[in-house]
């Protein structure tokens, strides 16, 4: 019988690492993937985004979710390399207005991205008018203006919420408080640094209408602390960790539809710009009749930022939760 998830935060770690699979062979001085992506922009333009996923290190926390560590390194990277990543993805990858530099983790981690590498990172990323990193928000302090001083476009830091429902929150072996959140969305705020943040539809221990109800209060929370952008995100299985709580029946991933109900009822608020993240998204969806048009939907949903009518089927009804 699978071991239950352990109540003291003491003793997460040792329990997720248990639960894993392998890594993925990554090069470290190649991304582990890149490529173009449009987005709307702050002022309402459609703009090209290069997104980057750099590789380095693990990052130090186990969050109990999180499948990202299976493109990391057990080391940290050479000076050097993370500049070289760059270089190898963007002289690959046609023309963009903004980048994205994303690396499984937190770019203000020292230990995954050197600081001594930040001035030529800077020089690479100098022609695009954004540029958009990921962290931790214990990471957000007086370190990153360094940083921000050194480019010629704006600078964006992308935070994982996960959910403003505290007790969730502090069961994913995380070690952040909503109010450690909002403590680095004003730091960042105060430092004309922009604010995305990540929002995760349906975490283990919340029902269908628990999920809904706290992914829209998350968003809201979000909005509040200053955020520009909420990427809401499906959370999938794949990390081991997340197997084990659902043979426990502590966790199942969200359908489709409840997916698409989350979208919609974040972009109701009508606060700033939602994204729905379509990565893999054909795993949520139990109808390969109508996946490939509701998937052309909330691409549209996600340049446009308006609700369409949601597609019909007569193969699976397309039938929506509600969070009442």
């Amino acid at each position: 019988m699978t071991a239950a998830y352990p109540e003291q935060a003491r003793d997460r770690d040792a329990w997720i690492l248990a639960r894993r699979g392998p890594r993925n062979a990554v090069d470290p001085r190649r991304p582990y993937a890149f490529h173009i992506e449009q987005e709307l922009s702050e002022d309402r333009r459609i703009v090209n985004v290069a997104t980057v996923f750099l590789t380095n290190r693990e990052c130090p926390w186990r969050c109990l979710m999180c499948d990202l560590w299976k493109n990391t390194l057990e080391r940290t990277v050479p000076l050097g390399a993370i500049p070289e990543q760059i270089d190898f993805a963007l002289s690959r990858l046609s023309p963009a207005e903004q980048v994205k530099l994303y690396n499984s983790g937190s770019f203000f981690d020292r230990a995954a991205i050197p600081m001594e590498d930040h001035a030529a990172i800077a020089e690479r990323v100098r022609g695009f008018e954004r540029v958009i990193v990921e962290s931790h928000p214990a990471l957000i302090n007086e370190r990153i203006t360094g940083f921000r001083n050194l480019l010629q476009g704006q600078l964006e830091v992308a935070m994982g919420l996960e959910t403003a429902d505290a007790k969730t929150l502090s069961r994913l072996n995380k070690r952040m408080t909503i109010e450690q959140f909002a403590t680095a969305a004003d730091f960042l705020r105060s430092n004309q640094i922009a604010l995305r943040a990540f929002v995760l539809v349906k975490l283990p221990f919340q029902t269908d209408a628990e999920a809904l109800r706290w992914s829209k209060r998350s968003v809201e929370f979000a909005f509040d602390c200053g955020a520009t952008a909420v990427s809401l995100i499906p959370t999938r299985f794949g990390n081991g960790s997340l197997e084990a709580l659902a043979s426990q029946n502590q966790f199942s991933p969200p359908t489709l539809e409840l997916f698409e109900t989350a979208i919609e009822e974040a972009l109701g608020l009508q606060r700033g710009r939602v994204f729905a993240d379509l990565w893999d998204l054909e795993k949520f969806s139990r109808c390969p009749t109508c996946f490939p048009q509701r998937l052309a939907r909330l691409r549209r949903i996600n340049l446009e930022q308006r609700t369409e009518p949601p597609v019909s089927c007569d193969h699976c009804g397309g039938a929506r939760v509600s969070s009442r």
